[in-house]
C-alpha cells in the first residue's frame, strides 16, 4: 500500500510517499519515511494525524492514507486570542 508522510514547520515541508506492506501502522510509516532522522525533530514531542484526524503510533493504515507529524502548539491558540483581544481594545 502507499502511505504518504508529511511534516511542516516555519521554513521546512516535507512529504515522503512511501509503500508498506498490507497491516502496517502509523509507526511503520514513519520509521520507513526517515523524516525524523533527517529533520531536527524531537520525536518525543510530535502527535501523529491520519487527514487531520490525531492518531496513535499503532493505527492501522489504509492505502492512500497521509501521515501527518504534528508539532506542539507555539502559543496555546486561548492565550493568544486573549491577547489580541486586550491589544485591541487599547
Amino acid at each position: 500500500m502507499r502511505v504518504l508522510v508529511a511534516y511542516a514547520a516555519p521554513g521546512v515541508e516535507r512529504l515522503v510517499e512511501i509503500t508498506l506492506a498490507q497491516g502496517a501502522v502509523v509507526a511503520d510509516a514513519v520509521a520507513a519515511s526517515g523524516l525524523i532522522e533527517q529533520l531536527p525533530i524531537d520525536a518525543a514531542t510530535l502527535a501523529l494525524a491520519i487527514f487531520g484526524q490525531r492518531v496513535t503510533a499503532q493505527t492501522p493504515l489504509r492505502d492512500g492514507d497521509r501521515v501527518e507529524l504534528l508539532r506542539p502548539l507555539a502559543v496555546d491558540p486561548k492565550d493568544a486570542r486573549r491577547r489580541r483581544a486586550r491589544t485591541d481594545r487599547n
